[in-house]
């Protein structure tokens, strides 16, 4: 059995079509102590649509569902979405600094080498969508009755 941890979320149903469900997650309590909030935007607003695209069961609107995401995969979209971009202003502002170019002209230089990491990330758009997909699971009766008392 695997020791992979996942992120996990209630949620609703909220539409649904033949290639994708799109689930509303409601912020709970537990997102204040969670050790994956920074990676997780699900904490900042009281609810979020997410579109899952593997899924295998029949669900229906308005169900009770269980969303999931890999721990590791968080982390990665972490690192891709704040971490690379940071690294990437940071190296070329201190080579350019470095070679004595303009401290103004070396910042404006920096924040444009951003352009083309975006542009990148534009064009895998959909191969990064498959790589980071959530998944989805039905509530059983034990999964409602504690998402139930998180509420309460």
């Amino acid at each position: 059995m695997s020791n992979n941890k996942t992120i996990e979320h209630t949620g609703i149903v909220k539409k649904m079509d033949n290639n994708s469900i799109i689930v509303g997650i409601i912020k709970n309590s537990g997102c204040a102590s969670c050790q994956a909030k920074e990676s997780c935007n699900v904490s900042d607003v009281e609810e979020k649509e997410i579109e899952i695209r593997n899924f295998e069961n029949d669900f229906s609107i308005g169900e009770q569902v269980k969303v999931y995401f890999s721990e590791s995969l968080g982390f990665r979209a972490l690192f891709l979405g704040y971490v690379l971009p940071f690294l990437i202003v940071f190296i070329v502002l201190i080579v350019l600094t470095g070679a004595g170019a303009d401290e103004g002209l070396s910042g404006l230089l920096a924040l444009g080498s951003l352009a083309p990491y975006y542009l990148i990330i534009f064009i895998v758009k959909n191969k990064l969508k498959k790589t980071f997909s959530f998944s989805i699971k039905k509530l059983i009766h034990r999964d409602l009755f504690e998402s139930i008392e998180q509420y309460n």
